[in-house]
Order: C-alpha cells, then sequence, then structure tokens
C-alpha cells in the first residue's frame, strides 16, 4: 500500500493534473485564450457567484503579482472584465523624475466589466512597457496620449475614467487583452530585449525567468 501511494505522488509530479481557470498564475504568451477576443459579461450574470469568484481571484493574482493592470484572458477567462491599480507607492519605485516624465498618477483599485475605450488624443507617446503574460521582457510601446473609460463595476455600477499619460497608457495595454492583442503586436521592434540581459552576461548565463511570485 505505501508503494502504491508512493507511486501515486510520483506520478503526480511528473504528470501533474490539469488546472481549470481561472488560474492563481498569469497565462503566457502562446496561451490561445490571449489571442482570442473575449466575450462581454451578460447583465443577468453580474451577481452570479462565478463572477464574483472571478474577480476575486484577478484581484489575488494582481496582488501576488504586484501588478497595475490585469484582464480576466492574463487568468484563463475570455471575458471583457479588466482591473487597474496605480499605487502612490510607485512614486518613490520609479523616482521622481520617471514619474513626472511618464505623467504617472495614483489609481485606486478599480473594476471594469465590459469596458469601451474612446480616444480623446490621438497624439502619442513612446515609452517601455513590459507584460506579466510576457514575462521578462519589455519593449518601448506608442500610445495614444489620452483615452477615456466606461463600463459598469461588479456591483453594476457605472464607471467613468479620463486617462492622460500613464494611465492611458495602462488602459489601451488592458483593453488590448481583450481583444486578443499584446504589446509586442504594437512596439517599436528594434527596442524588444529581456529585463535580465545584463545580469545574464554578468552570471554567464545562469539566470532563469521566473513565471510565478510567491
Amino acid at each position: 500500500m505505501a508503494g502504491q501511494r508512493f507511486v501515486a505522488a510520483y506520478r503526480n509530479i511528473l504528470n501533474p493534473k490539469p488546472v481549470k481557470p481561472p488560474f492563481l498564475h498569469v497565462c503566457q504568451v502562446g496561451d490561445p485564450v490571449l489571442r482570442s477576443v473575449a466575450e462581454p459579461v451578460e447583465v443577468e450574470h453580474l451577481n452570479c457567484p462565478e463572477l464574483k469568484q472571478i474577480i476575486l481571484q484577478m484581484k489575488q493574482v494582481m496582488k501576488r503579482y504586484d501588478s497595475v493592470g490585469l484582464a480576466a484572458p492574463q487568468i484563463g477567462i475570455p471575458l471583457r472584465i479588466l482591473l487597474l491599480e496605480f499605487k502612490p507607492e510607485r512614486k518613490e519605485e520609479f523616482g521622481a523624475d520617471i514619474y513626472a516624465t511618464r505623467e504617472m498618477s495614483p489609481l485606486p483599485l478599480t473594476v471594469l466589466i465590459n469596458p469601451k475605450m474612446d480616444v480623446v488624443d490621438y497624439n502619442k507617446v513612446e515609452f517601455p512597457e513590459s507584460c506579466e503574460s510576457v514575462r521578462g521582457f519589455s519593449a518601448l510601446v506608442p500610445r495614444y496620449k489620452s483615452v477615456s473609460l466606461s463600463g459598469v463595476d461588479q456591483n453594476g455600477e457605472p464607471v467613468k475614467l479620463q486617462g492622460k499619460g500613464w494611465l492611458a497608457r495602462m488602459i489601451q495595454h488592458e483593453m488590448d487583452h481583450l481583444d486578443g492583442k499584446l504589446y509586442i503586436d504594437c512596439m517599436t521592434a528594434k527596442t524588444f530585449q529581456n529585463d535580465a540581459w545584463h545580469r545574464i552576461n554578468v552570471h554567464q548565463g545562469r539566470v532563469k525567468i521566473e513565471f510565478h511570485k510567491k
């Protein structure tokens, strides 16, 4: 009997059971869900337990990865739901100069269901961008300077955001996820980089990319 348990445990390590979405990790490029156009959430489903669980897990993943934004397809759910947050302490993290240059500003945790975006200022600015679904890489990405966003929250209450600067960039990035797009589709290709390239050289290649955060 003990031998059978050992074999079963060993088999589970080598062939783990499939995990169904919503995930508590971020899907990576190559996963078909990231290239699908997300479906709208039906109004009658706003109060269903399944939707509340999806949003709860999105919040947990955002906290776990210390993200500024997350779209439902990134946890395996092809629905038009996104979360945005830019904590005040980010100013210290980025430094005052970058914070000002990139027009960053605080935003409390905001849930939007079935969001719709309109471009306010069609002029574009280019700044570095990365994504938890393309883990370990970044590139310069041109984005509209100002956009507006509207939708409803998890209680069905209207939500409207007027975003400029970095918030406009966050909005466009997450809205792209809902349409099956990634920043690599609109980046300045020659600027695409592995963010650990310097450490890779210093440590003679003995560097790995972690696809999860504890």
